[in-house]
């Protein structure tokens, strides 16, 4: 598969998704939530909590989180967030050039959350599913980043997540 690009529009194909996340954090480092959302109504969701986080790993665990649930199930998912770091990680291919330098970044220091960020390049770059990334302003009004901004904070500020994933909570894999 080639490298994930950023997308500016819609999905390309009938079988893809278009899926919203978002994390909070209360402190930096502090609890933190994440969360992330199919954008139709009454579309799946899910969200979860950490005690003591950052807020750059709870953005980077809701697209790792999505894309955990998705990869397997559309040919064709476009990762909308809100944080620039995840974004921008694969529009501007920050993560080859991790890779090349041995998971140091420009400034020759270790990349922070590469825990984290390994298995999530490997699902955006590895999975047989297409995976664009594309930005969307936080707290602009938008719908759907409203939402997964509401689930991630719920979570962090009760250390719960909470999820809906309809008929595939079930394991059924031909679910909408």
């Amino acid at each position: 598969m080639d490298s994930p690009e950023a997308t500016d529009g819609e999905v390309r194909t009938e079988a893809g998704v278009r899926v919203y996340t978002d994390g909070a954090c209360r402190g930096n480092p502090g609890r933190g939530g994440w969360a992330w959302a199919l954008a139709v109504p009454g579309g799946l969701y899910a969200s979860g909590a950490d005690g003591a986080t950052t807020n750059q790993r709870m953005e980077i665990t809701a697209a790792l989180e999505a894309l955990r649930f998705w990869t397997e199930r559309a040919a064709d998912i476009q990762v909308v967030s809100d944080s620039t770091y995840v974004v921008n990680c694969f529009k501007d291919r920050w993560w080859q050039g991790w890779q090349r330098r041995n998971w140091r970044n420009s400034q020759n220091k270790p990349v922070a959350n590469r825990d984290l960020w390994e298995p999530l390049i490997e699902l955006a770059v590895a999975s047989d599913a297409r995976v664009g990334f594309r930005w969307v302003k936080g707290h602009s009004g938008d719908h759907w980043n409203d939402r997964v901004d509401e689930l991630a904070t719920v979570a962090a500020d009760s250390g719960v997540g909470q999820s809906y994933l309809g008929d595939w909570s079930a394991g059924r894999e031909d679910a909408p």
